[in-house]
């Protein structure tokens, strides 16, 4: 492991630990324990299935990408594998997961690097705009200040979505700032030079792809369902807790507990995760017993099922090397 890496994973595991003292360090763990343990099974077992139906939006949404390079792909075929990288990115540090989702399942899926790769990226951005989306929605119907809650104006907001929708769908604008890097590249190593050009290409065809036609409005028609599942996660963990006094906020704790992800952390984002729902939920007016348990209910749910899933399919069919093709 080099040094940098060392450093990232030390200053991950010290900030999550940060935070796991912040939620706990006022609360006392019996009350905590008696929140959560009196959460309704049903209500749970209801919102694993919303989880589940959102993966299944996301799978879809992977395999209309990967359509431009295997366009007989099934979402049978993409489902092991994307539930596997889930998975790894829950257990592994330096989001291993999504580097195996780039090389570990091309020959298997009929896709090449540079196609895996633009999956990733515009599933990302996908992803932020829907979470900039559903924030500004919160904030509006919550009549709050994001400012109050993550230290940046609503104009910040706007002006994130706006840059995320110009990449996704004019790619071809920022081909040219790529292209510069790979000729200096060149200069200096022209044989990595001309390989990197070679995936830039693809990697820029693949983006142009997702962005032409109605393939981009699918792919925000899906990332919108699959957001909107997830929503229902968040909601239905709130209801089945009778502590809760305002379930609402839980559609407040989505956008704010997901961003907070991008915060240096564990894997599965123990603590950052934790700390910024639960500070979602007691702005609305939750106690802070209420809203700690609430953070660990939606934490495990959203945690638990995709690794034993995502786990049992890698162990069943490992990745055994990484594919660059």
């Amino acid at each position: 492991m080099s040094a940098r890496k060392l450093l990232h994973l030390v200053l991950g595991i010290a900030l999550a630990a940060a935070f796991l003292w912040l939620v706990l360090r006022q609360i006392s763990l019996g009350d905590i324990r008696a929140a959560f343990f009196s959460a309704s099974t049903t209500l749970i077992l209801v919102a694993v299935a919303a989880f589940c139906a959102g993966y299944a939006c996301r799978i879809e949404r992977w395999r209309r990408m990967l359509a431009h390079d295997n366009p007989a792909l099934r979402w049978s075929d993409c489902a092991g594998p994307f539930m596997g990288c889930v998975a790894t990115n829950n257990v592994l540090p330096f989001r291993a997961g999504d580097v195996l989702r780039a090389f570990g399942f091309n020959r298997r899926l009929g896709t090449t690097a540079a196609a895996s790769l633009a999956t990733v990226l515009v599933e990302r951005l996908l992803d932020l705009l829907m979470v900039t989306a559903f924030l500004g929605l919160a904030l509006a119907w919550f009549g709050m200040s994001s400012s109050r809650l993550l230290g940046v104006g609503g104009a910040f907001l706007v002006a994130g979505a706006a840059v995320i929708l110009l990449v996704l769908l004019f790619p071809s604008l920022f081909k040219p700032v790529a292209l510069a890097a790979v000729r200096l590249l060149s200069t200096l190593a022209p044989g990595a030079g001309a390989r990197v050009r070679g995936q830039i290409d693809r990697l820029f065809g693949a983006l142009e792809y997702m962005a032409s036609g109605a393939t981009m409005p699918a792919l925000v028609v899906w990332s919108a369902l699959a957001w909107m599942a997830e929503g229902a996660v968040f909601w239905l963990c709130a209801l089945a807790l009778p502590s809760i006094a305002q379930p609402l906020a839980a559609w407040l704790a989505l956008p704010i507990g997901t961003l907070a992800t991008v915060i240096p952390s564990t894997p599965g984002f123990v603590g950052t995760f934790d700390y910024f729902v639960m500070q979602a939920m007691a702005a609305q007016g939750n106690t802070a017993a209420s809203a700690t348990a609430y953070a660990l209910l939606v934490h495990t749910v959203l945690w638990l099922p995709p690794t034993i899933l995502g786990g049992a399919y890698l162990l069943a069919h490992p990745a055994k090397q990484l594919e660059a093709t």
